[in-house]
């Protein structure tokens, strides 16, 4: 399963092995982030958020993807931004023929900590020790590409 977390500049990433009933997390396999320079216009953004997507989506060969939805920005420009990526995201998923389920922050939230409105760092404590891993996954979008996961398994 692959956990997305779209952003305009960074997409963090994450994947684990479920049961194949989705219900039990088996292992975290791997999690990152894929970052733009801040230099690349938005169409060099895009374009590099997508090939970087698509060599990840090759080496794991999820079936099933998790994509956060967007939520409400008070900047116009931010939420285009983030909704282009998302529109990147979607696509590479639908070209490689992966079943994408999405959830908006508070469901993930919901589903982790049982609280809609809990912190960034109580969510990354969760999904540390949900996941059992040593440390809180850095970057940040990765931690919350790996909470997307969680809530999937947890909701279905």
């Amino acid at each position: 399963m692959l956990g997305i977390d779209p952003g305009s500049a960074k997409i963090g990433w994450g994947i684990i092995k479920t049961t194949k009933n989705l219900k039990s997390i088996i292992k975290t396999i791997d999690y990152g982030s894929i970052e733009t320079s801040k230099e690349f216009t938005c169409e060099e953004r895009l374009q590099t958020l997508y090939n970087e997507l698509v060599k990840i989506i090759k080496k794991f060969k999820p079936d099933l993807s998790v994509v956060e939805q967007l939520f409400f920005f008070r900047n116009a420009k931010t939420a285009m931004g983030v909704a282009q990526a998302r529109g990147v995201i979607l696509l590479a998923l639908q070209k490689s023929k992966i079943k994408i389920e999405e959830f908006t922050p508070l469901q993930i939230k919901m589903a982790l900590t049982g609280y809609g409105r809990s912190s960034k760092s109580e969510v990354q404590k969760k999904v540390k020790s949900t996941l059992k891993l040593k440390q809180i996954p850095r970057p940040n979008h990765a931690a919350d590409a790996l909470a997307a996961c969680v809530c999937y398994c947890k909701n279905n």
